[in-house]
């Protein structure tokens, strides 16, 4: 395997740093890349966080792979990328200086802008090596959600593959225009989006449960043999989800947590008025599970308060 010119034999642990810009400083920015490889061929496996930089739960994750060496596989190889958006992370937000996304601006530009420059990076140097992938993410703008896979589960190897990372609920998810996800899959490669937590905040429960399920992703695909803790809950299939959104505006309390199971009509919250005037309660427009919240108590009419999935 070649990346950036610098070449990893089987059975080889490199790390390289690829440089992407400078800051105005003259600063460069590098984003680490961790490659394990086995002493057999076989599949190629890409552990990424911090694609949005204030995604830290990803970042951790990816962390800890390699910080306990699961990264190394027996068989096969293992690309990790902690973090991708450098400069997100250091000035603590999802995007990068020009305010662009850089999961909306694939498959890139040489060229372009910033977001569309590593965007192209990881479309000529990384993608076309790998077979599969995990795009570790959080939840944005003060909302949480509990551990799930988003994926096209109406393709069978994703549904092979979420099925093994075996997360607290897999969602069905269709291919956002500009992602990664989209312009991976138009090469035949099969990522999955593990979405868990809040950015900008630790959630060891999440952080946990993402490792877990990557040791058994690398087992299903026969890249490794380690021991995993058996999940203490069933995979949900979710199968729609919906936002139930501010009515009036207010300040929230929540009557449930996340991961709750809900029933149709069930008091779920309820929005106040600062000065005393109203009570207004919140009710489960279905059956369902909590799979996101929203962790701001202040809200505006219209605002999303928490996320609903069907199984």
């Amino acid at each position: 395997m070649r990346i950036k010119n610098i070449e990893i034999g089987l059975g080889e642990v490199k790390r390289i740093d690829v440089n992407i810009a400078k800051l105005p400083s003259h600063t460069p920015i590098d984003i680490p890349i961790t490659i394990a490889r086995g002493k057999k061929p076989g599949p190629v496996l890409l552990l990424m966080g911090g694609l949005h930089g204030d995604e830290i739960n990803g970042i951790e994750i990816v962390r800890r792979i390699i910080e306990k060496d699961l990264h190394i596989p027996s068989k096969g190889t293992v690309i990790c990328i902690p973090i991708l958006n450098i400069y997100g992370f250091i000035h603590f937000t999802r995007y990068v200086p020009d305010g662009k996304d850089i999961n909306r601006s694939f498959p890139g530009n040489k060229n372009g802008s910033l977001a569309s420059r590593v965007a192209h990076f990881m479309m000529k140097d990384i993608i076309p090596q790998i077979d599969y992938g995990v795009d570790f993410h959080t939840g944005g703008a003060d909302r949480t959600n509990y551990p799930q896979i988003r994926c096209m589960y109406n393709d069978s190897v994703n549904a092979e593959l979420a099925d093994a990372f075996c997360a607290p609920f897999t969602m069905h998810s269709a291919y956002r225009s500009k992602s990664l996800r989209q312009s991976a899959a138009k090469l035949g490669k099969k990522i999955l989006v593990y979405e868990a937590g809040e950015s900008s905040r630790f959630d060891e429960h999440a952080i946990q449960l993402g490792i877990d399920g990557t040791i058994r992703l690398m087992n299903h695909l026969g890249m490794s043999k380690r021991k995993v803790s058996k999940p203490k809950y069933k995979n949900q299939f979710i199968r729609k989800s919906s936002w139930i959104r501010a009515q009036v505006s207010g300040i929230f309390q929540s009557e449930v947590n996340q991961g709750d199971r809900v029933t149709k009509k069930q008091t779920v919250g309820y929005i106040t008025d600062p000065f005393g005037d109203y009570k207004k309660s919140i009710k489960s427009p279905s059956d369902g599970f909590v799979i996101g919240l929203n962790n701001d108590p202040i809200l505006h009419q219209g605002d999303a308060v928490m996320h609903i999935g069907v199984v």
